[in-house]
């Protein structure tokens, strides 16, 4: 068992770009889902999830096939760290996909659940920046919020354009 001081400083240095662009990747699949018109929420709950698998898997191959193995043959080491890095973007997906399976509880139609997982996607992508942004001091954590609040209204307003 990991000492709590190993899990501290792994926290300490944690990569959160996977959650940066699992967030985005999970409004985009909603933007995309949407236009298809009415959906069951199940499905959309699994299509948020195993897109974010399926992200996962590839940018897992991506750094274990593009660069490391280059340099230095597989082992299970070098996989599960790399298995490791990368699972925020599945992670990103779980609070959207959470917002699709209770919204008949909150009462909310199709295009409400869409624009309620939507909200809840953009919302996870700039706490995820602000995170990653949080040890270079409050303004880089200002102005990283501010832009990926902005590319989050970009996926917005591609959904009005879209009119859903």
């Amino acid at each position: 068992m990991p000492d709590a001081g190993h899990a501290a400083g792994r926290r300490a240095h944690a990569d959160y770009t996977g959650g940066v662009y699992g967030s985005m990747l999970a409004a985009s699949v909603i933007v995309g889902a949407g236009t298809l018109g009415s959906f069951p929420r199940l499905e959309m709950v699994l299509l948020l999830l195993l897109t974010g698998g399926v992200f996962w898997i590839a940018h897992v191959h991506a750094q274990l096939f593009g660069a490391r193995l280059a340099q230095r043959g597989p082992d299970r080491h070098v996989v599960l760290r790399a298995c490791r890095e990368e699972w925020t973007i599945v992670k990103a997906a779980v609070p959207p996909a959470v917002a699709v399976a209770v919204s008949p509880v909150l009462g909310l139609g199709v295009q409400a659940t869409q624009w309620f997982a939507l909200s809840v996607a953009v919302a996870g992508q700039v706490g995820w920046s602000v995170a990653a942004a949080r040890r270079a001091g409050r303004r880089l954590m200002a102005l990283s919020a501010a832009v990926n609040l902005v590319l989050g209204l970009v996926i917005l307003s591609c959904k009005l354009w879209l009119k859903h």
